[in-house]
């Protein structure tokens, strides 16, 4: 069991949608946060809500699509805090669409963030937290990568790319105090991307609160979770069946709605 309090935690996408819901429950448990999102506005409004809880809180602004900004971003939080206990890929971005009608500028910030920006955040901390012996990288994937979302194709191969890419470095780095965990949230409610649509899932495809990610992700780290799916509907059935026969996933992605779903967000 790893405790939180008095840790020091670096949370990408910390402005909006379930960054501030992961940012407050940490807070709430005394860890000492160094929030990153584009918007420093955001990042203040969310500083602000903090007050309260007296730990210590860092606000960056970066566009994790850059590189630069990236080792930046590494290198002011190891300066200000000495540490990064536990680094928080939460940061993703969802352009959705007709895969052929999406620019290839669009598609490749996509990739960027969501994929590569975590995977040379961890290349630049990981050093630092082998070098201590202890360190925990928590990884925001999406139920969309164990089965692709139709018109939301390349979003579901990042976030399929996060998981895998952590699955094996895990096995990689598997040694006393270093611990890596994946979140798979389902279609989040309040805020966020979905929620943006003012739609309805499917039944059978159900969905899940902003507040429920961010006591999955504090558990998943009290935990050392390897792995945490949330949802209000039992998917993993689907996620095997997929797996045993792609053309009977194929088919319950049709029949539980979820390819009409899809259509009607992107507006087709």
């Amino acid at each position: 069991m790893t405790s939180i309090p008095g840790k020091y935690v670096l949370l990408t996408g910390a402005s909006r949608g379930i960054g501030p819901y992961i940012a407050e429950a940490l807070a709430m448990r005394g860890a000492h946060l160094a929030l990153a999102a584009r918007s420093e506005e955001g990042l203040r409004t969310v500083a602000s809500s903090l007050s309260q809880y007296k730990e210590r809180i860092l606000i960056l602004p970066v566009d994790l699509s850059s590189s630069t900004q990236r080792r930046q971003l590494v290198a002011t939080v190891l300066n200000q805090f000495g540490a990064i206990d536990i680094l928080i890929n939460n940061a993703g971005l969802e352009n959705e669409g007709a895969f052929v009608d999406l620019t290839w500028e669009a598609l490749q910030e996509m990739i960027e963030v969501n994929l590569a920006a975590p995977i040379e955040l961890a290349h630049l901390v990981l050093p630092h937290m082998l070098n201590r012996h202890s360190g925990h990288i928590v990884n925001m994937a999406s139920v969309a990568a164990k089965s692709g979302g139709p018109f939301d194709a390349v979003y579901s191969g990042t976030k399929a790319g996060l998981a895998e890419w952590a699955r094996g470095l895990r096995l990689e780095l598997k040694q006393p105090g270093i611990h890596f965990s994946t979140i798979f949230p389902g279609f989040i409610t309040q805020v966020g991307m979905f929620a943006r649509f003012g739609l309805t899932t499917p039944f059978m495809v159900g969905s899940c609160t902003p507040t429920q990610v961010a006591r999955a992700v504090v558990g998943a780290i009290e935990h050392n979770k390897l792995e945490v799916i949330i949802n209000s509907r039992p998917l993993r059935y689907i996620f095997a069946l997929n797996e045993l026969s792609p053309a009977l996933g194929d088919g319950l992605m049709q029949v539980s709605g979820t390819v009409d779903f899809q259509r009607k967000k992107v507006g087709l």
